[in-house]
């Protein structure tokens, strides 16, 4: 909720009744355009300005910890009356603004007597310039199969992921690499999307904050390695695995690049999907896997997918395992969904060459 600018005495601006805007320790004011955050704690007022220096965030719409305001956006703390950061982080401050109280009424004067100050900080590893290194086509895979640690089992989507890493290196001399998204360990994307489309960074805020979040080597991967990139899913009630959805949540950062900061991070990138699974839509999941990918840029072969279900009434799970571990024809079809991938690739990146000449 913003608070409008009520009338203006000389510098100071009368931004309302202090018994009103004491019953919130912390809120949005508008002096004309300028946001502030105005705080009160133990019945004194103070102001900052209201934009984050991070991302931009509005700090009054966020809460007050100790002395403290809490951008909403992605948690960063300045103090309420000097506009400081948090301790080890004073340099990095907000303008800070003088308040008083006159007839009950609260007065801001929008001249800041503090500069904002910015510390430097160096850009996140993956915020370069994604740029296509020369060599062989790149095939990343990415496993999204769950399971215990300890007990490993058989996937019949992963069984057919290797075949196809397989072949790409050694008939079409590829480069490869293997992620197991159960082996990585990244949060569930938070949200952030939510709050505001600009408070959704690239590359993702929790990946910034958290050095011990692994969803930058999908990032890594996806971002600036791969040229193609094929998708191994299990079926789980008719949908994609819960690790798919948990890894494509996070990556919305990549498609929101697009939609507000109109920066393509994925160019020139195919996409192939593998999907099986002891009950059926296979189509349903193949929809859910062609949508997303289209949206962060990707294009798709000819037969984009290759699929295997017995359906829903089959539950012989064991059975099922065997026929794919036996099936000549679902290892054939892997290996020529990696190569429809690689000639796409391949005519992708000679375009892109025949451009740039």
């Amino acid at each position: 909720m913003t608070t409008e600018t009520k009338t203006v005495h000389d510098a100071w601006t009368d931004v309302g009744a202090a018994d009103e805007l004491a019953a919130r320790p912390l809120q949005q004011v508008l002096l004309g355009r300028k946001k502030i955050a105005l705080a009160c704690k133990d019945g004194e007022f103070a102001a900052i300005s209201g934009v984050c220096n991070h991302a931009g965030g509005p700090l009054g719409e966020g809460k007050l910890d100790g002395d403290y305001v809490v951008c909403p956006w992605h948690y960063w703390k300045f103090h309420c009356r000097t506009g400081e950061g948090e301790p080890g982080y004073e340099d990095d401050r907000v303008p800070a603004h003088d308040v008083r109280v006159e007839n009950g009424r609260v007065l801001v004067n929008p001249q800041a007597r503090t500069k904002r100050g910015r510390l430097p900080h160096p850009p996140h590893p993956l915020a370069r310039t994604p740029q296509r290194e020369p060599g062989p086509i790149r095939v990343l895979g990415l496993s999204t199969t769950a399971m215990t640690a300890a007990h490993p089992r058989y996937s019949t989507s992963e069984d057919l992921l290797l075949h196809a890493l397989h072949d790409a290196t050694t008939r079409h001399g590829c480069e490869t690499q293997l992620l197991r998204i159960r082996d990585l360990n990244f949060r569930e994307c938070e949200g952030f999307y939510s709050k505001a489309s600009r408070a959704c960074t690239w590359p993702c805020s929790i990946t910034q904050m958290d050095a011990d979040d692994q969803m930058d080597r999908v990032y890594e991967g996806v971002v600036h390695w791969a040229d193609v990139i094929l998708v191994a899913t299990p079926i789980r009630w008719g949908g994609a695995s819960s690790l798919y959805y948990k890894m494509v949540e996070r990556m919305n950062c990549i498609q929101n690049q697009e939609t507000v900061a109109g920066r393509h991070l994925l160019r020139n990138k195919v996409a192939g999907f593998i999907i099986t699974g002891g009950q059926d839509n296979v189509q349903g999941v193949a929809g859910q896997l062609l949508g997303f990918f289209a949206e962060v840029g990707c294009q798709f072969p000819q037969f984009p997918y290759v699929a295997h279900t017995r359906g829903w009434s089959a539950e012989d799970m064991e059975n099922n395992e065997k026929f794919v571990q036996n099936s000549a024809s679902l290892h054939e079809g892997a290996a020529k969904l990696i190569q429809r991938c690689v000639e796409m690739a391949q005519v992708m990146i000679r375009a892109r060459s025949a451009r740039a000449r």
